[in-house]
């Protein structure tokens, strides 16, 4: 519910007035205590079309940043004994996102009126994913909630940062290709066109690269809607063939395929597949129902399927590692740690190991990435333009040995 309140703040005794969001009458006016405010006047304000929380959300509903940041205050108030009900309340003042903050305070009335943190979190699935959900309500059965929402903190801390190496890794070829398209459409359609048609009346003989620029100038500038044609049928395939499992498992494939990238992805996903079941195992969550929710993070059908075949084994009363070291998605020493994790009752030790050693390859292979990638795409971009500008000066040549 939506307040109106007017008052005078205890440090400067200037005068105050605002609006704020809360569960009821008293809960605004104890916010507002804790503010230092002193109130003259508070009063509910009735929702209209223009003040109502649609619980309308475009994009990313929250940031992962502002929900690490969230986990780990969660860690830290329930290590200090402050009970989850009380945490939940401290750190709705925390939150700037208007979305999560509305939701953190539908999760705090449900546990209020005796729900569950679990249960509460449940209702909220683009907030909440399933190794939240399913971490926490093992962390309420064994009654050691707090470690768990620590492991959790560390857990999304730990993929925070690993997407974040691999994002910048992707960003800067990407950005170079769309600059060096940008630029070459330019260059042909705005700036050679004139410059070679004065060169050319000029006459003289137009060597083979000016032909080339030339017919490629024409083309764009004649028959620019062939190539938006190209590019929105390849747009519709690629969704045509995503839709399909088929399609989509073809894909997911290509992406662990492609040269340097491939390997990186395939680094990434199996750093944070081992760290979602070592966080998941630690917590005494039910093996298969891990390796369902691994087979969700993943978020490739190639690597889900070998999670599923886990799955499968383990109901056979094989062993886990069995489908791990028959796939070549997982590498020999992941399969054998894995194995060796099974005999020694320490997977989830030895799963965690395998996630921090794979966090640390992605991060060493981004990082050579970037520095290998900057001069290179640099070097590819000034190639292309310069051949372009050759093309355009040869027939300066060829009119100067005319005269």
């Amino acid at each position: 519910m939506l307040y109106k309140y007017k008052g005078i703040e205890s440090q400067s005794g200037k005068q105050v007035k605002g609006k704020l969001d809360a569960g009821s009458k008293s809960e605004a006016m104890e916010a507002l205590k804790r503010k230092g405010f002193y109130l003259s006047e508070l009063t509910e304000k009735k929702e209209s079309i223009l003040n109502k929380n649609l619980n309308i959300t475009i994009g990313q509903p929250v940031s992962k940043q502002e929900f690490v940041v969230f986990c780990r205050l969660l860690a830290t108030l329930l290590n200090a004994g402050t009970p989850i009900v009380d945490s939940i309340r401290l750190l709705i003042d925390q939150i700037t996102s208007k979305a999560f903050k509305g939701v953190l305070m539908d999760v705090y009335r449900d546990i209020q009126s005796g729900t569950s943190f679990s249960d509460a979190c449940k209702k909220f699935p683009k907030f909440f994913d399933t190794v939240f959900v399913n971490m926490v309500l093992a962390g309420e059965t064994s009654g050691h909630l707090e470690n768990v929402i620590e492991r959790l903190a560390v857990f999304y801390e730990k993929e925070h940062k690993i997407r974040g190496k691999v994002k910048s890794a992707m960003m800067y070829p990407i950005a170079v290709t769309i600059i060096a398209i940008v630029v070459v459409i330019v260059l042909l359609t705005k700036v050679l066109p004139s410059l070679l048609n004065n060169l050319i009346s000029v006459g003289g003989e137009i060597p083979l690269p000016t032909k080339l620029v030339i017919a490629a100038s024409d083309f764009l500038i004649e028959k620019w809607y062939i190539c938006l044609l190209v590019v929105l049928l390849a747009v519709v395939m690629y969704l045509a063939i995503k839709r399909s499992s088929k399609g989509q498992y073809m894909l997911d494939y290509l992406k662990l395929k492609v040269p340097v990238f491939g390997m990186l992805n395939q680094k990434q996903i199996i750093a944070r597949v081992t760290r979602t079941m070592a966080s998941q195992f630690s917590s005494s969550v039910p093996v298969l129902q891990t390796l369902k929710m691994s087979a969700e993070v993943a978020d490739n059908l190639v690597i889900a399927k070998v999670l599923e075949e886990s799955g499968e084994s383990l109901r056979g009363g094989d062993s886990l590692s069995a489908p791990f070291s028959q796939s070549w998605v997982f590498p020999k020493m992941v399969s054998h740690m894995v194995a060796i994790g099974e005999e020694t009752g320490q997977l989830d030790s030895m799963l965690d190991k395998i996630a921090e050693f794979y966090e640390e390859e992605v991060d060493q292979m981004a990082t050579r990435l970037s520095s290998i990638l900057e001069p290179l795409l640099i070097a590819i971009l000034g190639g292309i333009v310069g051949l372009i500008v050759l093309a355009a000066m040869l027939p300066m040549f060829s009119i100067y040995n005319n005269f």
